[in-house]
C-alpha cells in the first residue's frame, strides 16, 4: 500500500498531515539508493464491520506498525515516510480509547527499543517529544506523552541524566490534568485585595496564565475579548475569566492593566508561589485552562478557539439562535 492508502485513511477520520521534510545527506551512493528504495508504511486494512470512528481508530493504532520494519534504520533518514507516518499516528490517538492508545504507544516503544542499534528507539522518543510535548507543536497533547515518559524511565537505553529529565517532565505533566481539581492559587488585584481561584463562583472558569509583554498572550486576550461566545456566557453569569500574571516584574503587569476588561478578574502572584513551587506547568505562555463549577479541569493548555468551541458545544440552549 502506497501513499494513496495513507491519505484515504486520514480522509476517513479528517486528520491533518504534518510533514517536516529535511534534505537527505549524500554519503555513499549505495546508501542513497538503499534509502530511496523505501516505500510508505503499509497500513492495516480496517475491517468493514468497524464503522464507528472510535472502533476504527482502536484497530488502526493497535495494528498501525504491524508492517513496519523496526530494524531498518534507513527509514530514519526518510522523514516523508517514517516521520510522516508517526505524525499521522499521533493524530489518531485522541480518537481512540485512551487505554488502547497508551497500550499502543508502549508496544511501539518496546519494539523500537529492542533492536540491535538504539537509533530507531531514539527516532521515536525524540519525535514523540517533538509532536506531543513541544510547546510549539499544534499536535501537542501531554496525555499521550505521559506513557512515553514513563517508558523512558524504565528502558534499558536512556542514560541517568535523560531519565532525570523525563522524571521531571512526568512530575509536571501529572499536575492539573483533565478530570482533576485544579490546584488553588491566590491572586492579588491592582487594588491590593486578594482572592483565590477556588472562591470564584461560576459555571465555568477560564484561567489564563499570561505575560502582557508576550505577543501571543496579547493575541489571545484580543480574541477572547471579541469572542461572541465568551462574551455571551460571561454576560449571562456562566463564566468568569481569571487572568493571572505569575512573574516577578510587576511594572510590566501594571503598565498593561487597561488591556484586560474590567469585568474579568486580573491578578498577579504576589508571593511568586506558582513558579517557585511549580504549582502549574508553565513551560509556555500563555497557558489556558477551562474549569467547571467545581474547579475540575475540562481543558488543559487549550487554545482560545478550543475553549470557545467547548463552551458552545456544551451549552446548546444558550447558543441555539
Amino acid at each position: 500500500m502506497k501513499y494513496f492508502i495513507l491519505i484515504a485513511v486520514i480522509a476517513v477520520f479528517g486528520f491533518y498531515s504534518c510533514s517536516n521534510s529535511r534534505p537527505l545527506q549524500n554519503n555513499a551512493s549505495a546508501q542513497e539508493t538503499e534509502v530511496e528504495e523505501r516505500t510508505a508504511v503499509e497500513l492495516p486494512e480496517v475491517p468493514v464491520e468497524l464503522t464507528a470512528p472510535v472502533d476504527r481508530a482502536n484497530f488502526l493504532i493497535t495494528h498501525y506498525w504491524d508492517n513496519f520494519d523496526f530494524s531498518d534504520t534507513a527509514y530514519i533518514h526518510l522523514p516523508d515516510i517514517a516521520e510522516q507516518a508517526l505524525a499521522n499516528y499521533v493524530q489518531i490517538l485522541p480518537i481512540a480509547d485512551k487505554n488502547i492508545a497508551e497500550q499502543s504507544i508502549t508496544a511501539l516503544l518496546d519494539k523500537a527499543e529492542h533492536q540491535k542499534t538504539p537509533e530507531m528507539y531514539s527516532f521515536f522518543t525524540e519525535n514523540f517529544e517533538k509532536y506531543l510535548y513541544d510547546p510549539n507543536s499544534f499536535m501537542r497533547n501531554e496525555e499521550y506523552y505521559i506513557p512515553v515518559a514513563k517508558y523512558i524511565l524504565t528502558d534499558s537505553v536512556t542514560g541517568d541524566v535523560e531519565k532525570e529529565k523525563a522524571r521531571f517532565k512526568l512530575e509536571m505533566m501529572e499536575k492539573n490534568r483533565p478530570g482533576q481539581i485544579a490546584a488553588d492559587i491566590t491572586y492579588t488585584l491592582s487594588s491590593g485585595k486578594t482572592g483565590t481561584l477556588h472562591r470564584l463562583d461560576a459555571g465555568y472558569t477560564l484561567l489564563m496564565f499570561y505575560n502582557p509583554d508576550c505577543h501571543t498572550c496579547a493575541e489571545n486576550i484580543v480574541y477572547l475579548k471579541q469572542s461572541p461566545v465568551i462574551n455571551k456566557i460571561h454576560e449571562s453569569g456562566g463564566l468568569k475569566v481569571l487572568t493571572f500574571y505569575p512573574d516577578a516584574d510587576l511594572s510590566i503587569w501594571q503598565n498593561h492593566l487597561k488591556d484586560i476588561p474590567a469585568s474579568w478578574v486580573n491578578g498577579y502572584d504576589k508571593n511568586q508561589t506558582v513558579l517557585n513551587k511549580k504549582v502549574y506547568d508553565l513551560k509556555a505562555i500563555p497557558t489556558l485552562y477551562l474549569l467547571d463549577k467545581d474547579k475540575r479541569i475540562l481543558l488543559k493548555d487549550a487554545t482560545a478557539q478550543k475553549i470557545e468551541s467547548y463552551i458552545k458545544d456544551h451549552n446548546p440552549m444558550l447558543f441555539s439562535d
